[in-house]
Formats: structure tokens, C-alpha cells, sequence
């Protein structure tokens, strides 16, 4: 296998060990919360933090990248995690809300940071090493995302498995000893190939001077949105009242199947990243009539939410019927949003320029946290003041949001010297 592969498998194996962490983490303090009789409002406030750190953190990873190399932020982005899981295991069952919310939070920003900085080495890499070959970089950008994100939904059911089994700090100090063992192989075995930093990266080149990357980069933020405003607490709260008959049994129960649910989801929306460049003939098409396909399916995301909206709001009662159609409905989102973000993650390494790559993916990411940030405290929100309903329709409201900024991007002229 050549230099470049090799460091492109690493990069891919380092980028699963982190993302199964990172889903199990979340399901683990959502449900361990949740049990503890948290508001859906309180729950949303744990993973605010967590996103704020992604705006900011993207920002800057893609200097710091540009600056040290793309290697030392990987290995940052692990090392922070192992951190962040050793930190949460000391939460301790005696202290109040007030400060076991903001020890959480504080923790949750924390494996933030460490999240964004091992995602924007992960994609910026795939620019770097994708062979030449038509189509090879959508292939290899689709195979990461879609791996990584079948890998965070083993990570859902593993957090609600090992919350279930073993238990809260147990679980948190299993996955941070994985995780160390993938670090020390990593930094002990990843080939060259990844650029060092140049001394004279500016913070100034943060920001994006090209209009598309702007311009997707706003299409991502409402996308993102559109997706956490139900996934992060709407609907897992949703279900584990449903399926929790208030016995100790059935709340392990509705772990289970709860997480099985989210992992289930993720799963699926992974495969169908993976396979989104044959589903969309992208060997064949050129990067314009890729853009005009972000259109077309962002536009075809808007109804789904805002159709589950109107069935749970007209249901008198949860049914057999309903919970059907709610499953159904949201994989069916799930694939939808799998290739709208599919694309989106083609065209900003398509966009990028070569010589400016982790600033460019740094910032159009730092617009996906920011999205989450939003559909997070949106989630909370919406459901605290109108139950799944508002969630649903507020979700609608935001890939609407999103369709008219990627309608945008085909009369955005690519701007005169980007690369």
C-alpha cells in the first residue's frame, strides 16, 4: 500500500476509535441524566457547551493545523477525549444539579474541542491524499463519513449498552483506556504523509474569502440544525417515556431500546453516506451538476419533519400506528439528510483550496457546530414548550432554512484567484 493510503487508513482508524467514544459518551449522559429526572431543558443545557467549543474550535484547529501540521491535531483531538472521559468518571452522585450540570457542561466542552479537532484533521486529510482519479474524492470522502458515522451508532447502542451493564463511571473508564490503546498505536505507527505546518499561517486566513464555501457553509449550519433539534433531545426523550413502564426492568429496557433506536439511525445514515456517490452517478457528473443536486435534495428533506410534526400534533394518544410512522418517518429523514450531507461534505473539499484546506473545512465546520449548537438548544427548547410537535415542525422550519441557502449556490461565481 502506498505513503498516502497508508496515512489515509490510519487517519480512518484513528477518526473510528474516537467517533465509537464520542457516541457512546452522548448516549451515556443523555440516559444517566435523563434517569436522574433532568428537564428535557436541563439536558439540552449538558451538550450546549459541547457545541460552543465546536464553533470556536474549528475556527482555530484549521490554523493551528495549517500552522503545526495536521498530525498534531489529531493527536490532540484523542488525547483531549481520554481526558475529558477520565474527568466525567469523577462527577460524584452527592453534588447538587446546580453542580453537576456545570461540571458536565465543562466536561462536555472539553470532548467537544477534542471532537472537532480530530474531525477536521480526518476530512482535511482525505483532500490531501485522495488519488487523482475522476471521482476519487467524493468515494473517499463519502467511505470516511459514512464509516465514521456507522461507527458513532455502534457508539449509541455501546453507551446504553455499557450504562445498562456496568454502569456510569465503569463505562466511562472502559472507553478511555480504548482509546489510549488507539492513540499509542497511532502516534506509534501513522505513516508520513500528512503536511506540516508552514510558520507563516495568519489567523487572519481563518475566515473563507470564497462566496460558495460561504454560501454552503450557511446551507450546512441550517442542515445540521434541522437534524438536532429532534435527534439530541426531542426524540430520545420521546421514546424513553414510551417504553419505560416506570419498573427498574423496563427502564434498562428503554435504554436498550432507546439506544438501539439512535444507533439504528446513525447506522443507516452512515450507510447511505457511503454509498451516496453511485446512488447520485457521481463519476459522471461534474462539480456544478453536483451543486445543483445539494439543491434538489435539500429540498426534499423540508416536508418529512413537518409531516411527523402534523401526526404526532393530530394523534390523541401514542399508538402502535404512531410510533411506526415516527420510525419510519425519521429513517427516512435519516437517508434524505444522509445525502444532502453526502454532497456537502464533497463540495467543500471540492471548494477548498489545496493550499488552504484545513482553514477552509475548519470553517465550514465551525458553521456545522454552530448548527448543532442551535438544534440543541432548539431541541430543549421546542420540546419543554410544545412536546415532539414543536420539534418536529421547528426541524421542518430549518431544513427549509437550508434548501433556500443551497438555491443559493449556483449563482455564486467562483471568485477570481481562489484555488
Amino acid at each position: 500500500m502506498s505513503g498516502p493510503l497508508r496515512a489515509y487508513g490510519a487517519v480512518t482508524a484513528a477518526y473510528w476509535g474516537f467517533m465509537l467514544t464520542d457516541g457512546a459518551l452522548r448516549m451515556l449522559v443523555l440516559l444517566h441524566f435523563n434517569g436522574l429526572g433532568f428537564s428535557a431543558l436541563t439536558l439540552a443545557w449538558l451538550f450546549l457547551l459541547y457545541e460552543i467549543a465546536g464553533v470556536v474550535t474549528n475556527l482555530a484547529a484549521g490554523w493551528i493545523a495549517a500552522r503545526f501540521g495536521l498530525a498534531s491535531t489529531l493527536y490532540g483531538g484523542l488525547a483531549l477525549q481520554i481526558l475529558a472521559l477520565g474527568a466525567l468518571a469523577q462527577l460524584d452522585p452527592a453534588w447538587g444539579v446546580g453542580a453537576s450540570v456545570v461540571f458536565v457542561m465543562v466536561v462536555q466542552g472539553l470532548s467537544g474541542v477534542a471532537k472537532d479537532l480530530a474531525k477536521m484533521s480526518a476530512k482535511s486529510a482525505v483532500k490531501l491524499l485522495a488519488p487523482a482519479a475522476e471521482g476519487a474524492l467524493f468515494r473517499l470522502v463519502a467511505a470516511l463519513t459514512g464509516s465514521k458515522n456507522a461507527v458513532k451508532g455502534l457508539g449509541f447502542f455501546l453507551g446504553a449498552a455499557l450504562l445498562g451493564l456496568i454502569g456510569f463511571r465503569p463505562a466511562l473508564w472502559v472507553m478511555a483506556a480504548g482509546l489510549a490503546l488507539i492513540l499509542g498505536a497511532i502516534v506509534a505507527f501513522l505513516p508520513p504523509g500528512l503536511p506540516a505546518g508552514k510558520k507563516g499561517a495568519k489567523v487572519s486566513a481563518i475566515f473563507s474569502r470564497d462566496a460558495r464555501v460561504n454560501g454552503l457553509s450557511l446551507a450546512r449550519f441550517f442542515l445540521f440544525g434541522a437534524r438536532d433539534t429532534w435527534f439530541v433531545v426531542g426524540i430520545p426523550i420521546y421514546f424513553s417515556a414510551l417504553f419505560d413502564d416506570g419498573t427498574p426492568e423496563g427502564g434498562r429496557a428503554a435504554f436498550f431500546l432507546v439506544g438501539g433506536f439512535m444507533a439504528l439511525w446513525i447506522i443507516g445514515y452512515g450507510a447511505v453516506q457511503a454509498f451516496a456517490p453511485r446512488l447520485l452517478g457521481a463519476a459522471r457528473r461534474s462539480e456544478a451538476d453536483l451543486e445543483g443536486a445539494a439543491r434538489h435534495w435539500a429540498g426534499a428533506l423540508v416536508p418529512i419533519p413537518l409531516a411527523l410534526a402534523l401526526a404526532v400534533a393530530l394523534a390523541p394518544a401514542p399508538a402502535p400506528w404512531l410510533t411506526a410512522t415516527l420510525i419510519a418517518g425519521l429513517l427516512l429523514f435519516g437517508a434524505v439528510f444522509a445525502v444532502n450531507s453526502s454532497l456537502h461534505s464533497y463540495l467543500i473539499l471540492a471548494f477548498a483550496g489545496a493550499e488552504r484546506v484545513s482553514l477552509d473545512v475548519g470553517f465550514y465546520y465551525m458553521a456545522n457546530a454552530a448548527g448543532r449548537l442551535a438544534g440543541t438548544a432548539l431541541s430543549g427548547l421546542s420540546y419543554q414548550l410544545g412536546g415532539l410537535p414543536a420539534c418536529l415542525a421547528t426541524a421542518g422550519a430549518m431544513a427549509a432554512a437550508s434548501w433556500l441557502a443551497a438555491r443559493r449556490l449556483g449563482r455564486i461565481p467562483r471568485p477570481e484567484g481562489a484555488q
